[in-house]
């Protein structure tokens, strides 16, 4: 696998999955999983089927503002690809082996973009508001400083508010309003924000783009 050296050494690593909350977590995951700890690892190719597994058992709405199709073994064929490749890297957060959520940096090789990144993340709707979302947003931004990167963008409907927050908390910043950009498959249209972080340039001497790294 083509992955970052730095990056590889930070991984896999086990957190403390976070006490329940009524309104976080499930009744049937709190006994599930009491105790348990949640292990992030990087993506590998043999991981399709537990990726596919995981899209399949998302609600029809979270499908909806997908930018790729992730029930699609093609497509996560080819996102696979894309991490042996070095062209992707993606941070799975797992629970007794099943993927409950991810966090990727998509690069593109096309040469005016190519020191630009894009993450995306997805988290199952059990583990949400229990701050794994969080951690996984924290270590992708932390993994895509090591790539050399000027800039990270993000893009969400300008309803996912929780998402918005974690963002500016890192630093990202809003750079523009989309209006009606995106067309869900149900035919619906919807407003999008492009948020985005900024590397700090370099001084003489420093590692490239290698700035202050966000906190937990």
């Amino acid at each position: 696998m083509a992955v970052n050296v730095e990056i590889g050494g930070r991984f896999p690593k086990s957190i403390a999955l976070p006490e329940a909350r009524p309104w976080s977590l499930r009744p049937i995951n709190r006994e599930a999983f009491k105790g348990e700890e949640v292990v992030l690892r990087l993506m590998g190719a043999e991981d399709q089927d537990r990726l596919l597994q995981f899209a399949r058992n998302l609600p029809e709405d979270d499908l909806l503002f997908l930018r790729m199709d992730i029930t699609d073994p093609a497509v996560v064929s080819d996102w696979a690809r894309n991490v042996v490749e070095g062209r992707t890297v993606t941070i799975l957060a797992e629970l007794k082996g099943a993927v409950i959520g991810y966090a990727s940096v998509h690069m593109d090789p096309v040469r005016w973009t190519r020191r630009i990144g894009e993450i995306r993340i997805n988290l199952a709707p059990s583990y949400r508001s229990s701050g794994i979302g969080r951690q996984l947003t924290n270590e992708i931004v932390s993994a895509a400083q090591t790539l050399e990167l000027r800039t990270l963008v993000a893009q969400m409907t300008t309803d996912q508010q929780n998402a918005r927050a974690v963002f500016e908390r890192l630093g990202f910043r809003i750079e523009a309003f989309l209006a009606k950009w995106v067309e869900d498959r149900k035919g619906q249209f919807h407003d999008i924000l492009l948020m985005a972080y900024r590397f700090p340039t370099p001084e003489p001497g420093n590692r490239p783009y290698g700035g202050s790294r966000p906190s937990n």
